[in-house]
């Protein structure tokens, strides 16, 4: 359904959706697949839409910015047809969606795997694989799978969420397929809240034990924050790292220097963005991931 403007393929979604369901896997099977594995033609820039599975649907002020899935839809499909924009990380209902509007041809798509972890639940940490499987990634054509790991010292759901990351790599690494791994050290606070703790030292506990995961780290890679001191970061391991972009930048600009930089350091390879760009300040989604392409 490639064919006519975003508006019409759009209206033409719900029908597809309730009439005829087979119509996502002809699409994924049809699909254009990257000619070589990640990384192999470069750095990397990838749109991220996962976060709406975890109740996540903030982007800067606006509390609901994520909710309206034709408006997210179309900022996606504006950021996937930039020059220079490689792929697009989403849960299946988003990754099914921009198929059926043909958006993924040539990209890779990475499918995002733990979102039981619903944001704000007193169940947080136990983050559940509720979304994809490394054998429906598989069969479904995909490039490789997401998950994210907090990991909570004082909280024993910690280690439920250890064993299936690397399970989960496991399984992604005997189809060949990329296992993408977010690592934090996080605690929760007084008001009950989870928080990610940025700083160098926790980042580089973080991304020592996400290393470790799994029977093999053969197609492991990491997505990490921008903290301070990322030479020492990024010194703890030699798996390849995309730099994600986080909550909407009161100061894009500075957010962009902090990227450039980090993009410098030999293990990171590119960059994975979602609210930042697709939620820009300005409204100019083009422009914003035109800004984050030229730092590569």
């Amino acid at each position: 359904m490639s064919a006519g403007t975003f508006a019409e393929r759009y209206a033409a979604l719900a029908e597809i959706r309730a009439a005829h369901p087979e119509a996502v896997a002809r699409a994924a099977a049809a699909r254009v697949r990257p000619a070589g594995p990640p990384g192999a033609s470069g750095p990397l820039m990838i749109i991220a839409a996962d976060h709406p599975a975890r109740g996540a649907l903030r982007a800067g002020s606006d509390p609901l910015a994520m909710a309206d899935r034709r408006d997210l839809l179309e900022r996606m499909c504006a950021a996937l047809a930039r020059p220079g924009v490689n792929g697009v990380l989403g849960t299946p209902d988003v990754l099914e969606d921009l198929l059926l509007l043909g958006a993924l041809d040539g990209k890779l798509a990475v499918g995002s795997m733990n979102r039981g972890g619903l944001a704000g639940a007193s169940f947080e940490i136990d983050d559940r694989f509720t979304a994809y499987s490394a054998p429906a990634i598989a069969a479904a054509g995909l490039d490789g799978g997401k998950m994210l790991l907090r990991v909570d010292p004082d909280d024993p759901a910690t280690v439920r969420t250890l064993e299936a990351c690397g399970r989960a790599v496991t399984d992604l690494a005997a189809h060949g397929l990329m296992a993408m791994v977010e690592p934090f050290m996080s605690a929760r606070g007084e008001d009950g809240r989870i928080r990610n703790e940025l700083t160098p030292e926790a980042m580089i506990r973080a991304v020592a034990i996400a290393s470790g995961l799994g029977a093999t780290s053969a197609h492991t890679w990491l997505k990490v924050p921008v903290v301070p001191e990322m030479e020492r970061v990024m010194a703890a391991s030699t798996l390849p790292a995309l730099l994600l972009g986080g909550e909407v930048p009161a100061d894009p600009g500075a957010a962009v220097a902090g990227w450039q930089k980090a993009l410098r350091l030999p293990t990171v390879r590119g960059l994975v963005i979602g609210r930042s760009l697709l939620y820009p300040p300005d409204g100019d989604v083009a422009a914003a991931v035109d800004a984050a392409v030229a730092v590569l």
